[in-house]
């Protein structure tokens, strides 16, 4: 299970309600441009992130044209809990950036539009990751990341 530092502005209570659903697990929708795929996660944990699993055949590939947002949708499996938007782009120079959404709290959202800085930066990846919980860290607190949806964009995009 990975760990981000991020603060503490979730309630822990809420928290406490993210988790894995029982298989098949829950998918995230990607849309852009005209065209939508679906995906199951590419890893995933139970509640206490004691057993997680991989799944190497789950992600999504989309063409996405440079400029064009990205609309994702996330159900309430998902939703019910903290979760962000982690994305790499690159710009129109060549170089490649990372970035991420805020943090949204549990049950206040089910999509996102992800909108790149400038109309000419070229999406390459973007990673829906719902939070699985809490631990203590050198930096103080951090999230457990509880699992995690991926979409990879199509060269040709």
């Amino acid at each position: 299970m990975r760990r981000v530092v991020l603060p503490a502005v979730v309630g822990l209570a809420a928290l406490g309600v993210a988790g894995c659903a029982a298989p098949p697990h829950p998918e995230v929708t990607f849309y852009s441009a005209g065209q939508a795929v679906r995906t199951g996660p590419t890893q995933y944990c139970d509640h206490q992130g004691d057993q997680c699993g991989a799944d190497p055949r789950a992600g999504a590939v989309l063409r996405v044209p440079a400029g064009k947002p990205v609309q994702i949708s996330v159900p309430g499996e998902v939703g019910d809990a903290a979760w962000q938007v982690v994305f790499r782009y690159r710009e129109p120079g060549g170089a490649e950036q990372e970035a991420r959404s805020s943090v949204f709290a549990p049950g206040d959202r089910l999509a996102y539009t992800l909108v790149l800085p400038h109309a000419g930066d070229r999406l390459e990846t973007a990673e829906v990751q719902r939070f699985g919980g809490l631990a203590a860290g050198p930096d103080g607190l951090e999230y457990l990341i509880g699992a995690t949806w991926v979409l990879s964009v199509d060269e040709r995009g």
